[in-house]
């Protein structure tokens, strides 16, 4: 009796473990730039323009999403679904960002440029104030860069 309790442990430990590695890996294409550009038809233009900036190397999600899990996926599936809502809707693209969007894209710009903007951060709520087009835009060396730039 005790071998088959063990089993039954041994199992149900094995199905939790392939459920979160399924879950992570399912999180991490989601936030993708091909998840996004496949799934949206109008994120292809976003697609392309992110490609060419700076922020090519990040994911969608690595911007536009908050970092922590626990904030991450509620965020996500609302986001998700008026995304899927508006894309079935036919809407004008690119959607406009909520002002939570706005506030998480906001967060995570501060988060990896925070020790470079000091005290500049004070004259405008959002750095999309001044840098509407950073992460969509092409690639242009910083000395050429002005700092509303799309």
């Amino acid at each position: 009796m005790k071998t088959n309790r063990r089993g039954w442990v041994l199992l149900a430990a094995a199905a939790g473990a392939l459920l979160v590695s399924a879950a992570a890996a399912g999180m991490k294409y989601s936030d993708s730039r091909a998840f996004c550009t496949a799934f949206c038809h109008g994120m292809a233009s976003a697609g392309i323009t992110q490609v060419r900036s700076p922020h090519a190397d990040l994911a969608c999600n690595d911007c536009h999403a908050p970092h922590d899990l626990v904030r991450k996926i509620p965020f996500k599936a609302k986001e998700g679904f008026r995304d899927f809502v508006e894309n079935i809707r036919g809407a004008d693209v690119p959607f406009r960002a909520g002002l939570e969007t706005r506030d998480v894209v906001n967060a995570n710009c501060i988060s990896c440029h925070g020790v470079t903007t000091g005290d500049v951060m004070l004259s405008k709520p959002y750095c999309t104030d001044c840098h509407r087009g950073a992460a969509h835009s092409k690639k242009t060396p910083i000395s050429f860069r002005e700092a509303a730039d799309d």
